[in-house]
């Protein structure tokens, strides 16, 4: 494992990720079909893993970030809320969250790039959404498993024993409801079924980067007489 300092969003942030396949994406990158659909039967990968293997098969051609960039305005939103939840963390709790920009592992691979590190054993995820009805359905039900495979991916790059996950939403400060925690611990079943299924995926990767990369012959004298 190695950290990459960099702030998130910026050109070197962008560059590190490049043909990487990251944690943000984990849920994407291993997400089968329950059901058949078309040419596909059940069990299948989803098209959203399908874009996604050619996506970093692309990176990995080019050595450059791939596909639609995030936009201005949700990238400063992002870390002016990111910002203000780890000082409310750190002052509510007493503890410290370094930022570390990416971990990566040794094989560059695979990467995370945590919201900060807490003393030697954990880590915090930060989301600062704003549609309410995410929002409610937090505080109604904790349930946080739209965000496991990242959160469990991240532990297993940085072999971290526990995430807090913080929900920030600035607006509730008035009642004391800005900051929403939930510590989340190492699921070891988990993280081994992930990494399992991760190295499938990593498979997938290199036969699309393979074809990729393979001449592709233009039928020059078809394209003439059609002319």
């Amino acid at each position: 494992m190695k950290f990459i300092s960099a702030p998130q969003g910026s050109a070197e942030w962008l560059q590190a990720r490049a043909g990487a396949i990251t944690a943000s994406c984990f849920a994407d990158a291993v997400s089968v079909l329950s059901r058949a659909s078309g040419s596909k039967k059940a069990g299948d990968p989803t098209n959203a893993s399908d874009k996604y293997a050619a996506d970093v098969a692309i990176e990995r051609i080019s050595g450059q970030p791939y596909g639609e960039p995030v936009k201005a305005w949700t990238l400063e939103r992002g870390h002016i809320m990111e910002a203000r939840a780890r000082v409310v963390y750190e002052t509510r709790f007493g503890l410290i969250a370094e930022e570390s920009g990416i971990c990566k592992t040794d094989d560059d691979w695979f990467g995370y790039s945590t919201d900060g590190l807490v003393d030697s054993k954990g880590s915090i995820e930060i989301k600062a959404p704003v549609a309410s009805d995410k929002i409610m359905a937090m505080f109604k039900t904790g349930d946080t498993s739209e965000y496991e495979h990242q959160i469990q991916g991240g532990l297993w790059i940085t072999g971290r024993e526990w995430c807090d996950f913080l929900m920030y939403v600035p607006d509730l400060e008035s009642v004391g409801n800005d900051l929403f925690v939930k510590r989340i611990y190492r699921d070891e079943k988990f993280i081994e079924q992930l990494e399992l299924d991760l190295m499938k995926f990593r498979t997938r990767v290199q036969t699309t980067e393979a074809m990729l990369r393979r001449p592709v012959a233009a039928n020059f004298d078809q394209i003439k007489a059609a002319a």
